[in-house]
């Protein structure tokens, strides 16, 4: 018997070029401790001043929040999945963050969703690490992440 075969996998793309962070060692307990999730994060380098954040897969936005730090979304394959654009962003009230794609919307892999004026974020003294994860654990069967290109890709087993 060969294990694995014919499971559904998704890539999940790293939402913007940056340095990949390992969720547990992401400064805040609800993804370190991977609360919300299993994924991984990623932040922006220190010289960029702005970043389109991306849909690291083609889905439904099933919320963009109103306060623009996060959104959430299914993927074709069903896979549930936030994307949380920096930590205590929420505290901005959508302040450096512009809204690319609304709550409902199919968004194709490496579509913009939200624009993070990334040095705005920093200005206020939050951290623009950007955690993306897999909310529902009872999906996952098993999580690699591939380094070798530009932009880091999480290669999902779905159960």
């Amino acid at each position: 018997m060969v294990f694995g075969f014919g499971k559904k996998k998704v890539e999940l793309r790293a939402p913007f070029a940056g340095e990949l962070v390992a969720l547990v060692d992401v400064p805040d307990q609800l993804f370190s401790e991977k609360m919300l999730g299993d994924g991984f994060a990623i932040r922006p380098a220190k010289d960029v001043e702005v970043v389109e954040v991306v849909a690291p897969c083609a889905g439904k936005l099933s919320r963009v929040f109103n306060t623009k730090h996060a959104f959430a979304m299914v993927s074709d394959e069903g896979l549930e999945i936030l994307v949380h654009i920096g930590l205590e962003t929420v505290e901005l009230a959508g302040e450096g963050f512009e809204a690319l794609a609304a709550t409902g919307d199919h968004v194709e892999a490496g579509q913009p969703v939200i624009r993070m004026d990334v040095a705005a974020v920093r200005a206020k003294g939050l951290d623009p690490v950007t955690p993306v994860v897999c909310t529902k654990a009872a999906q996952v069967a098993k999580m690699t992440v591939d380094e070798s290109d530009d932009v880091p890709v999480c290669i999902v087993t779905l159960k």
